[in-house]
């Protein structure tokens, strides 16, 4: 027993899991500062090295983070308590505008494509030891990727954006390097960062994306990498412009050795330009998922960068998952070369009812975001207040809580599904939820 708190064993293994056991019963809570290494050694009497790998395994797992001289503490957000969670339960009857899922009903048909895969893999079955890409695929990702302006490089697959991005961040960095990441943001990165041992640096985002003077000042305080998404961001639907692509780029001229990152998430669901960044460091990475276009189960996502990153998340891929399904690989290029998906007709439908509803509430008085994709972020003063209120009303929205970190509180409205008809509905319960609450009379 430490203070007021467990922390025991002799081993470092043993160390680790007291703490992460204080941790789950909550004996430990979010922000305790724990005991300096040498105070902690000499209390269980073991050696200061033993607390260190102790440590080191906390931070890895996501569990603590250390801050330098000002020592490590259990994280804020811990792993075991993903972003995921902080959502509404949506009961009967009320209208889920939550959940940030594409509208089904512009989802191609799989089974044609699946079909004409599998009958490819009875003719020719992909064995054990053949390539991991799918000729076809990267041939036409490539080509993708050259009219888009992204930079040369070679094509890898992953099992979606986030297992990319996953794969590229361990390919460079270790425990307690910063990563610096857009505020509000997507919450499964917000939880991925930290889960890897990484510290997360909020960077401010506005329409045309991220802030250059909050990412000067956060590579310039020592963030190692920097993560972006080009288009469609996830919550405020902000993209790259061309300007600030030019501006980003000189900042990042000036720290040549961070890591960067792009999430191309609104591939082919939105038909603004692309902007990209890459090459603007030594080591990039450039992902597209196919999930918000095809279809979130596909799971799959292609990505390039500088050779000596995709050659280490291919080489580590290969000693554990070995690749991504080759039939799956084969469907989605069946699904490409067939036209399965209008993207113009796609970026056309989301974009009618994102603006609809930014035009219906701007009329109420209330600003909005969303400038491409198939989200909208609306800035309110009291959070917890306007979700509650819209859930009174038949309205279930994503907590911002989900999203940000030091940025201001909001909601996010996902308009993928949203009809003509419920438009202006919606609108009013917004203008009535973020204002202020009515007084009550008591008698």
């Amino acid at each position: 027993m430490l203070g007021e708190y467990p922390i025991k064993g002799r081993r470092a293994a043993d160390i680790s899991a007291s703490v992460e056991e204080a941790v789950a019963s909550g004996d430990l809570e979010p922000g305790r500062l724990l005991p300096p290494m040498r105070e902690l050694a000499a209390r269980l009497g073991v050696n200061p090295n033993t607390v260190a790998a102790a440590y080191r395994t906390l931070r890895e797992r996501g569990v603590i983070e250390t801050d330098g001289r000002r020592g490590s503490r259990v994280r804020a957000k811990p792993a075991t308590t993903g972003r995921e969670y902080i959502r509404v339960e949506v009961p009967e009857g009320v209208r889920d505008v939550a959940a940030g899922n594409p509208d089904p009903a512009l989802l191609p048909p799989l089974g044609p494509a699946f079909a004409a895969a599998a009958g490819q893999g009875d003719r020719h079955p992909v064995l054990y030891g053949e390539a991991a890409v799918e000729p076809e695929l990267a041939r036409i990702a490539r080509a993708d990727l050259d009219a888009d302006g992204v930079p040369d490089g070679p094509v890898a697959v992953a099992s979606g954006s986030l297992d990319a991005i996953e794969r590229v961040l361990v390919a460079h960095l270790k425990p307690g390097d910063a990563v610096a990441v857009e505020d509000p943001g997507w919450g499964s990165l917000l939880d991925l960062v930290p889960a890897l041992g990484l510290r997360t640096v909020p960077v401010g985002v506005d329409d045309d994306g991220p802030l250059p003077d909050d990412v000067r000042a956060a590579l310039a305080g020592g963030a190692r990498a920097l993560i972006v998404t080009d288009r469609a961001q996830n919550p405020t639907g902000a993209a790259v412009t061309a300007a600030r692509a030019r501006a980003l780029r000189s900042v990042l001229r000036d720290h040549p050795e961070t890591l960067l990152i792009e999430d191309d998430h609104g591939y082919r669901i939105v038909d603004l330009p692309l902007h990209p960044l890459a090459g603007a460091t030594r080591r990039w990475t450039f992902v597209r998922s196919v999930a918000k276009a095809y279809g979130p189960d596909l799971r799959l996502a292609v990505l390039t960068g500088d050779t000596v990153t995709v050659d280490r998340v291919v080489g580590r891929q290969r000693l554990g998952p070995g690749w991504v399904s080759r039939i799956v690989q084969r469907a989605v290029v069946r699904l490409w070369t067939d036209g399965a998906v209008d993207a113009r007709a796609v970026a056309k439908a989301y974009g009618r009812r994102r603006n609809a509803l930014v035009d219906a509430l701007a009329e109420r008085g209330i600003a909005a975001h969303g400038r491409s994709g198939m989200n909208v972020w609306i800035p309110v003063p009291d959070e917890t207040g306007a979700v509650a209120r819209l859930l009174h009303a038949g309205w279930a929205v994503a907590p911002g809580a989900r999203f940000r970190m030091s940025a201001p509180p909001g909601i996010r409205v996902t308009v993928s599904a949203l009809t003509d008809t419920e438009t202006e509905p919606l609108a009013n319960a917004i203008a009535s939820a973020v204002g202020p609450a009515p007084a009550r009379g008591y008698v």
